[in-house]
């Protein structure tokens, strides 16, 4: 009996550390999807959507997991931050602010969400609030870095880092926000399993 709790108690952790590393992976995936803006030093990049998802569909210690794990990559870098770059520069250039929302997104949207658990089911209003909430933790410290980096007015931050973004980030939340749950069902199945 002691054998199998073990083995299943292994299981359950090398799952955990599997998803981990797959939202890690897709929230690097996210850069190679990367549109400059002429007006904008930040790029329209899918990062964050795959951040916030991390978050929604693996709970918050998991999901906090997945986005420090492709931020530390990047630091040490490895091309996963947008235009395929890396290094810990891009933590003091424009986008830092971003990078180090990508983590607060996914840990607010990931607590608000709840651990998935195959007993319970999440409502929508946790997934909506989670989705909601996880995109202003991705701006809030963005624009303040944006401002301080490019030494511009509230304004000026605002309309280089989140009035161009904010409709289609809107649409990213949603995409989110819909196919989160029949995510977070499969991973409670296999966290749980």
């Amino acid at each position: 009996m002691e054998k199998h709790v073990s083995l299943s108690t292994k299981r359950r952790a090398l799952t955990g550390t599997t998803m981990t590393a797959l939202f890690g992976a897709l929230i690097a995936a996210g850069a190679f999807i990367s549109i400059p803006l002429p007006f904008s030093p930040v790029p329209v990049v899918l990062q964050n959507m795959f951040a916030m998802l991390s978050g929604l569909v693996l709970g918050p210690l998991l999901g906090g997991a997945a986005a420090a794990l492709y931020l530390i990559a990047g630091a040490l870098g490895a091309p996963v931050f947008a235009g395929a770059t890396g290094g810990i520069a891009h933590f003091f250039g424009p986008t830092g602010g971003f990078l180090i929302g990508y983590l607060l997104a996914s840990l607010t949207a990931g607590f608000i969400a709840g651990r998935p658990r195959a007993d319970r089911k999440t409502s929508w209003v946790r997934i909506i609030l989670g989705t909601g909430l996880g995109l202003l933790a991705v701006y809030l410290p963005g624009v303040i870095h944006l401002k301080a980096v490019l030494n511009t007015s509230w304004a000026g931050a605002l309309a280089a880092g989140f009035i161009p973004f904010i409709i289609g980030d809107v649409v990213k939340g949603v995409v989110a926000a819909l196919i989160a749950p029949r995510l977070r069902r499969v991973a409670a199945d296999q966290l749980d399993g």
